[in-house]
């Protein structure tokens, strides 16, 4: 059995191992090499690592000037600071600029749940969204986050990873296929599709199981790594088989993948939509699984708001 491993320690780590052969790879942190498991690289490639200490803004500038000498750089920082002091300089110094820096937000979402809102990262989707030209990716776990980790060495152009603080259980086996801009059929169905992102993919495919244990509903799984570009292709075909879409995040219920999609699909194949996510609200103060009971992105409550959801078209 696969271990539960965060996904920002997969990250870092396949990231060490392709540094060692490349050595245009640059880490940059904000006094975060521990809490974004980095610090190998400060150990064993201090040529290819930097710490501005807590000074967000500088990181990025820094990393942005980098680009233009053919570096590859990789800001590491909680994913709340990330995308909220560094927004003039992301826009200016990276997206205007068009600079070739990666994002890396750690500890995002809920993660830091018992410290509060100061600490929460639950509008970066939808802030990064905004920006022409950002690429935005949330992996579901340890293996696909090493896939992404490998695929942004060669990947050109700015991009924004957004990764939790704890182990998460395995979606993936070791030799599944990652790409940019597409999402992946988990389960098949014909009755719903529940589209999940991030941590939250695990639980949509627990939802899923209860579904069909306990009410005897197929339910189309799927797992949406990037946010921007959207695989719209999938959402199109999932939109004509299913005719109900359901979608679970772990942010903001304004302006994340369930923005997105509703977006997409309400100009071109209007569908009836469930988005499970935080309310417009300060989300509680809380370990992980307490806010996501709280909010009802257990498998167990997804499991009953698909139930309901459904039960409105029912004759």
């Amino acid at each position: 059995m696969n271990p539960h491993i965060p996904c920002r320690k997969a990250f870092s780590e396949k990231l060490f191992e392709l540094a060692k052969d490349d050595k245009s790879i640059i880490v940059l942190t904000t006094d975060a090499r521990f809490s974004a498991a980095i610090d190998v690289f400060s150990y064993h490639l201090p040529n290819q690592f930097i710490d501005v200490g807590i000074a967000e803004q500088n990181a990025i500038g820094i990393a942005a000037g980098l680009s233009k000498m053919g570096r590859k750089p990789f800001v590491f920082m909680p994913a709340c600071f990330l995308s909220a002091r560094c927004i003039d300089q992301i826009k200016v110094d990276v997206i205007y600029s068009k600079s070739n820096v990666k994002l890396i937000g750690v500890s995002g979402g809920i993660s830091y749940g018992p410290l509060g809102y100061t600490h929460h990262a639950v509008n970066d989707v939808a802030i990064m969204r905004t920006f022409p030209g950002m690429t935005i990716i949330l992996p579901s776990d340890a293996n696909q986050a090493k896939l992404v980790a490998e695929k942004l060495v060669e990947h050109t152009g700015p991009v924004y990873v957004r990764m939790g603080r704890g182990p998460v259980p395995p979606v993936y086996h070791e030799n599944l296929r990652f790409e940019i801009g597409k999402a992946n059929l988990l389960t098949e169905g014909d009755d719903v599709t529940i589209i999940g992102i991030g941590e939250t993919t695990y639980y949509c495919l627990e939802a899923g199981k209860l579904l069909k244990k306990n009410s005897n509903i197929n339910a189309e799984i799927i797992d949406m790594p990037t946010v921007k570009p959207l695989d719209e292709d999938l959402l199109f075909k999932e939109a004509k088989k299913t005719g109900r879409i359901v979608v679970v995040e772990e942010h903001s219920i304004c302006g994340g993948l369930g923005s997105a999609i509703a977006e997409f699909l309400s100009q071109n194949f209007p569908t009836p939509m469930k988005i499970l996510s935080l309310p417009d609200d300060f989300p509680i103060a809380g370990s992980s699984l307490q806010v996501f009971d709280y909010y009802g992105l257990t498998p167990e409550k997804i499991s009953r708001s698909v139930v309901d959801f459904l039960s409105r078209f029912r004759k």
